[in-house]
């Protein structure tokens, strides 16, 4: 992304100048809650966690737009998106000072947040005018305007003193609003897209852009910058709170002296960008991790008394860092990070040149992500451990995994490099180009950090009776049985909530039945929404590294949900926000199974996806087992926070049902990663996979798939209180878990069924014996006072439960069926391999769509039980629903796929001949 040579530099300084003034109040704007949210609790009284979220909702929504705004300046030019994203947030920081209402305050931050994505607008504008020996520099000015965290913490106190904090708002709005206008009408659009519109040739496409992401060094990138910058935001945020807690200090002067930290960690990033370009940004994060980790050992070293028994008696002492030399070390630790933030970026531009936009994007999302969810952890570890310098420890942990991560990776380029002639190692007595060792390490290593194991398949061919038996089985399975313990975690933590919310009543939160059912409800809900995405990831990320990233996403819900139900106060606000979270798990599911879909050979993908599906889905039901038994005992200790009485008087740990799948999640995470593969034949863009769209038969069996799993799910996450709420005489926790469990197992186990029988015939049957389940269930519970009515009631959903197994397998059996016969008729011109390959990725895209809108049920069959007993005082109008819904499924296997008229008759009843 070199500058041409036409590019005189007084367009490069008047491009720099700009943009670094534009982002400095745009930082300025972006951290305005670290002075004024003290004044908005006291008006509001508001909580410590609202208080938190309030804080931390700009960081959220600056870090997630960063990746959108990247691409976007990419294709339209920095200097129409960031005016315009200037002018948005000055109209939201407007807003703020008017709010009168916490949710209105809410949603004000949520825009301010824009703010935070400035910052790859600039990276993205700025580097696009300078060549690859400057960037460095240049991207390093840039990077100061991270002194706008100092602006507002030197000025916005004055101003608050003197005129209130609503001035403060005023004024920053005002400012953004005029320099948005100072950057449209005098900066000049990046040379390329002027060249480019010249040329009439339209922008690269999203899937290009996006097309680096899938490199292992864009990921190692990110978690630096999760230090570096990430590291700051949190700081910079958390900073005023510890001084004011810690040393007992005003207001202004702990603005003062946490001014003094961010200061340093955005003035010296411009030097930083100077090093880089001449010692290389390689020793420069060297220096940063280095040094990073003295002081914050330093740091996180909390005040310690200490007794010595000497021949004299005891001898005691006591250590700790006083007012100022704490703040001279955290401002030499900024000093370092700001080094660490500009070698970062130096990267980008030298190994992705024409990808600075979606790259720099997604690494400064995750940057930015870091100022959202480290205060967050750093308040939960002060609430566990009740030491203050638990954050700097957070840190140094931080500092230690990602120095030697860099030095492993390091290692890796240098073994590979040996082995390339022309390659020449940047030494200190070698004062070569950093910018062209770099682009020679690129092109000769590739992806330097990979390990000597191959991990994308780049000959695959199942079908092939020869490849599969001596290479494929072996390589397939091994992805399976990685998959399916990811894949039962992922249901775990998405169905959690199904027994929590039972016993929140007992442990001293008073929800409502809605209240309740609403949080049993929306991990469905979510879950739901990410599958639809989630169907498309496979495909664009490979296997290997989405499933990696999906399953450590779910240490996020789980490790919150330990917290927040240790606390009887938590807001209803935090729970739902979990809740939502808990989707994380449910979309992993339509990922998975699109996934290992790409392994198998036609004859045995339905029993692969029985097995991975079925066995995934006993998440459910281990989680509804095990969460009774592991609340009840101290499973963690002192590391696990204490005890909540119940109602009965008895003692519970419920923080136990989040933190126990923590172990299990970094376990499984790291086996994905070591162990799994990519299929290189199974990548295709968004656009290919969107095919389905127009298939007739994607539609139906999104239907018949609500039916089966949108049902099993359904039920999982409601079956639970609606047995508590109808019989609250029987102790029903202790069995709830036997429906999830029986339903996974007969999934598992069913696979052959279809593979034997055909899947239309099965399917068909498994809804005629539904309704007839439904029927039986409605019947126990309008006789609910009868002898044996709850286990009428709890036999008939077992059954219907195993049934919703069969469905589940049967209906997943049918889609490679359908396609096999879909796709010649409808592209008569593919033979062969390539008909092959769009068989199975249009088979891929259908299993994980379908499962992406059947996951719906695990909203709508919870919250139609809460609508139902609040309009007619019970849970019947609902249950009539779903058998209502079940006769229309019969009706649409039977006329489409099962009649002798339809699609897959012939195929299913010759197959029984056969």
């Amino acid at each position: 992304m070199d500058a041409p040579s036409a590019v005189s530099k007084s367009d490069q300084n008047r491009a720099l100048a700009l943009s670094t003034i534009a982002f400095t109040v745009c930082f300025a704007v972006w951290t305005i809650f670290s002075i004024i949210g003290i004044a908005i609790q006291e008006e509001l009284q508001l909580s410590e966690s609202q208080l938190g979220i309030l804080i931390a909702t700009p960081i959220l929504t600056g870090s997630l737009t960063r990746l959108i705004l990247g691409v976007w300046t990419e294709r339209y030019g920095g200097r129409l998106v960031f005016s315009i994203q200037m002018l948005l947030t000055a109209i939201a920081t407007c807003l703020l000072a008017v709010a009168s209402t916490y949710p209105m305050y809410l949603l004000a931050a949520l825009f301010i947040g824009l703010a935070g994505g400035s910052f790859i607008i600039g990276v993205t504008y700025v580097s696009s005018w300078f060549e690859a020996e400057r960037q460095g520099t240049a991207l390093g000015i840039f990077g100061a305007g991270n002194v706008g965290a100092a602006v507002t913490k030197f000025l916005a106190p004055f101003i608050l003193v003197a005129f209130g904090w609503h001035a403060v708002a005023y004024v920053w709005a005002g400012a953004l609003a005029l320099m948005a206008v100072i950057f449209y009408l005098f900066a000049k659009d990046e040379p390329q897209l002027v060249a480019r519109r010249a040329a009439g040739t339209k922008p690269i496409s999203l899937t290009e852009q996006f097309e680096p992401l899938e490199d292992i060094r864009v990921w190692r990138f990110s978690l630096y910058y999760f230090f570096v910058f990430g590291g700051f935001v949190a700081l910079a945020l958390w900073m005023p709170h510890y001084l004011i807690d810690v040393y007992k200090v005003d207001l202004k002067t702990a603005g003062m002296c946490a001014a003094a930290f961010s200061l340093s960690a955005s003035l010296f990033r411009a030097y930083g960008g100077h090093l880089s370009d001449r010692y290389g940004a390689r020793s420069v994060m060297y220096w940063t991790f280095g040094f990073s980790l003295f002081l914050l050992f330093m740091l996180s070293y909390p005040p310690t008394q200490y007794i010595i028994q000497t021949k004299n008696g005891p001898l005691t002492f006591s250590t700790e860092m006083g007012l100022w030399p704490f703040v001279v070390t955290l401002f030499i630790l900024g000093f370092f990070m700001s080094l660490g933030k500009a070698a970062v970026f130096k990267h980008i531009p030298v190994y992705y040149p024409h990808h600075v936009g979606s790259v720099g994007g997604l690494v400064g999302m995750i940057g930015g992500l870091g100022g959202f969810i480290l205060p967050i952890i750093f308040g939960m570890a002060l609430d566990l451990t009740g030491i203050y310098t638990s954050c700097f420890a957070i840190l140094f942990a931080i500092v230690v995994f990602s120095l030697i991560w860099m030095h492993l990776a390091i290692q890796a380029e240098d073994h590979h490099s040996a082995h390339e002639t022309e390659f020449r190692t940047e030494t200190d007595s070698e004062r070569v180009s950093t910018a062209v060792t770099e682009q020679k390490a690129q092109e000769l290593l590739n992806k330097g950090e990979s390990t000597m194991k191959e991990t994308v398949l780049k000959e695959w061919h199942p079908d092939d009776e020869e490849f599969w038996e001596t290479k494929g089985r072996a390589i397939a399975r091994r992805n399976l049985w990685i998959s399916i313990p990811a894949l039962l975690l992922a249901f775990a933590v998405w169905m959690v909530w199904s027994v929590v919310v039972a016993k929140l009543p007992a442990i001293g939160f008073n929800f409502t039945s809605s209240q309740l059912f609403w949080l049993a409800a929306l991990p469905g809900l979510s879950g739901a929404t990410l599958r639809i995405f989630y169907s498309f990831m496979v495909p664009i990320f490979g296997g290997r590294l989405w499933t990696t990233l999906s399953t450590a996403s779910l240490l996020l819900p789980a490790i919150g949900m330990g917290y927040a139900v240790q606390n009887p106060d938590t807001p209803f606000l935090i729970f739902l926000i979990l809740a939502l979270l808990c989707g994380f798990g449910g979309g992993n599911f339509a990922s998975s199974m699109a996934n290992i879909a790409f392994f198998f050979p036609d004859k045995e993908k339905g029993n692969a996806l029985a097995l991975n599906a079925g066995l995934g889905n006993l998440g459910v039901s281990l989680m509804q087992f095990l969460v009774p038994i592991v609340i009840t005992i101290s499973v963690f200790g002192v590391l696990g926070g204490e005890p909540q009485s119940t109602s009965e008087g008895t003692k519970v740990w419920m923080q136990n049902a989040g933190f126990i799948w923590v172990p299990m999640i970094i376990l499984s995470t790291i086996a994905a990663w070591v162990g799994m593969n990519d299929i290189a034949d199974a990548r295709s863009s968004f656009s290919d996979q969107a095919i389905i769209f127009k298939r007739k038969h994607n539609w139906l069996m999104c239907i018949l798939y609500t039916g089966t799993f949108g049902s099993f799910i359904g039920y999982s996450a409601g079956f639970p209180l609606l047995a508590k709420l109808e019989f609250p005489d029987v102790n029903t926790l202790h069995l709830v878990f036997l429906g999830p469990f029986v339903g996974a197992l007969s999934r598992a186990g069913s696979g052959w069924l279809a593979d034997k029988y055909g899947g239309a015939r099965v399917t068909f049957w498994t809804f005629a014996l539904m309704i007839v389940a439904t029927l039986g269930v409605i019947y126990f519970l309008n006789n609910n006072e009868m002898s044996g009515a709850f286990w009428g009631f709890f036999g008939c959903f077992i059954a219907l439960f195993f049934l919703t197994g069969i469905g589940n397998a049967s209906t997943f059996q049918m889609i490679p069926v359908i396609m096999g016969k879909e796709i010649p008729r409808l592209m008569p011109q593919l033979k062969g391999e390539d008909l092959n390959k769009q068989v199975d990725r249009e088979s891929a895209a259908i299993i994980a769509f379908t499962s992406a809108i059947a996951a719906y049920g695990a909203f709508f069959i919870p919250k139609a039980y809460g609508t139902s007993i609040n309009m007619t005082g019970g849970p019947m109008a609902a249950l009539w629903a779903f058998l209502i819904f079940y006769v229309i499924c019969l009706f649409l296997t039977w006329h489409f796929y099962s009649s002798r008229r339809g699609m897959l008759y012939e195929i299913e009843h010759n197959k029984n001949k056969g």
